[in-house]
């Protein structure tokens, strides 16, 4: 799984995300026949590929022809050095071209924070359900 994050060109907060679970090429582009379709005039139609290399290991990849930049650090605000190929590393985030939109990468769980979360709500439901049903249960055998 990888989790794509467009963020806000002025801080780091999100505008849109992506998430992918099974594709072995992720394209980014301006055309709209790309799996994440950006729209920027500095963005090539075809400007950039993620590619699985294999299980959750993947590479960045640039097409574009205005480059695409890798912050040295996750925040995003570090200096920028120009990519042609690079592995991914766990949050971090490029640049389409040097002043053009940034994308957070992440590895991992689309939602494993909600999903545990859930979990947990739902057991505890079922469990309370289950108590439920015993109340009831009893108070029908007091009866008879």
């Amino acid at each position: 799984m990888i989790n794509l994050t467009l963020l806000h060109s002025q801080q780091t907060l999100p505008c849109q995300k992506w998430y992918f679970d099974d594709k072995a090429v992720i394209r980014i582009g301006r055309a709209p026949d790309n799996d994440v379709v950006i729209y920027s005039a500095v963005v090539s139609r075809y400007h950039l590929e993620l590619h699985r290399i294999s299980g959750n290991y993947w590479k960045v990849v640039n097409l574009g022809t205005n480059g695409t930049y890798v912050h040295d650090d996750c925040s995003g605000s570090a200096t920028l050095r120009p990519i042609t190929q690079v592995p991914v590393i766990d949050g971090m985030v490029i640049r389409l071209a040097s002043s053009g939109p940034k994308i957070k990468i992440q590895k991992g769980e689309k939602l494993s924070n909600f999903t545990n979360a859930m979990a947990s709500q739902t057991s505890r439901f079922a469990n309370q359900e289950s108590s439920a049903d015993k109340t009831q249960e009893d108070i029908k055998a007091l009866a008879c």
